[in-house]
């Protein structure tokens, strides 16, 4: 039951950075969704089996979490339950993939290795990207931001909506999983048997809260669209930053070091 209160608690905690006066924070949140999209498009465009020129994109999030004062350890913690699932789905290439590629003493490295390895890498750099984006900007901002690319607004108010309420459902699930255990303290986590109504319960929980919700939001004047963030301009700071990151990427994506490793050895 404590892990739900703990991921509420996270959320907070994440906002709260969101809202830290760093040098990164008061970047325009546009620039800064621009630079993590066209990061995570060339990262992930690689060939399953150029490992080497993946390595060079580590610069990215190791600059940013020295820039916005976040620790790799916390973004690793808050991080926990994906970066298994993304771990997980390459761990069938080595099975399938046995062509041999090159020699480390005795050993064989396949291919199955090699792109089971990239592919970890790709989840990772995408997963902390997108942490350091909302860890930085807010899910205001962003919404702000996916605004200003002319998103359709229902889209954006969903995302919104969607992030901001998440609480809101997980300490519905605190309380009803909190009633269980204390009606049965004996027990060791739920029984199997009433899964579906205590998701039931759930569902009817949060079907009302939301309603309330919702009224609230129509009594404070909401007619299908939020003001996300006040309007920004963008400065020239903000241009270099853009500018910089995108010529560091496009680089990285067309020098071809395995050639130049080649070359050397």
């Amino acid at each position: 039951m404590g892990k739900l209160t703990n991921a509420v608690y996270e959320i907070h905690v994440l906002d709260e950075m969101a809202e830290r006066d760093t040098g990164i924070n008061q970047v325009h949140p546009l620039v800064k969704l621009i630079v993590t999209v066209v990061y995570i498009t060339c990262a992930v465009s690689f060939d399953k089996y150029n490992l080497l020129g993946l390595l060079p994109f580590l610069i990215y999030p190791l600059i940013l979490f020295e820039l916005a004062g976040i620790s790799i350890k916390s973004c690793i913690k808050k991080l926990k339950v994906v970066l298994p699932l993304v771990c997980f789905i390459g761990l069938f290439n080595p099975v399938f993939d046995h062509t041999p590629l090159f020699k480390i003493g005795n050993i064989i490295i396949t291919g199955g290795i090699i792109s089971m390895v990239t592919l970890i890498m790709k989840g990772t750099y995408a997963l902390m990207a997108s942490f350091l984006l909302v860890a930085t900007t807010g899910i205001e901002k962003i919404c702000y931001a996916l605004k200003l690319l002319h998103l359709p607004s229902i889209i954006v108010t969903q995302i919104l909506l969607t992030y901001r309420y998440i609480t809101v459902l997980l300490s519905e699930a605190n309380a009803v999983f909190q009633a269980y255990s204390l009606r049965a303290p004996r027990e060791n986590g739920v029984k199997y048997k009433i899964w579906g109504s205590l998701i039931g319960q759930l569902l009817f929980r949060s079907m009302d809260r939301a309603g309330n919700l919702y009224d609230s939001m129509l009594l404070r004047g909401f007619q299908g669209e939020f003001y996300y963030a006040r309007s920004q301009k963008g400065s020239g700071s903000d241009y270099v930053y853009l500018f910089s990151w995108l010529g560091i990427f496009i680089a990285l994506r067309l020098i071809n070091i395995t050639g130049y490793l080649k070359v050397f050895f």
